[in-house]
């Protein structure tokens, strides 16, 4: 699943990040690289952006990037 279809209140691990060279590389400057675990704190009533608490800071990562970012839900 992608970072955009995450629910509310889960704890996922990223798997990867799509798209081309630039694109990847700012998506993983953000923090989101593989194996780092997330937690999706809220999104905003349109689904867009998607709040989320990664290594200890918040980020608010928009719909578009957050549907690049393939995770898995971590369990307990």
């Amino acid at each position: 699943m992608t970072l955009g279809e995450a629910r509310v209140g889960s704890s996922v691990r990223v798997l990867g990040v799509e798209g081309d060279g630039a694109y990847k590389r700012r998506i993983m400057d953000m923090g989101l690289t593989k194996g780092t675990v997330l937690f999706i704190r809220k999104v905003a009533p349109l689904g867009d952006p998607v709040e989320i608490t990664v290594r200890g800071y918040e980020l608010s990562v928009r719909k578009q990037d957050a549907s690049c970012v393939q995770v898995e839900e971590v369990k307990g």
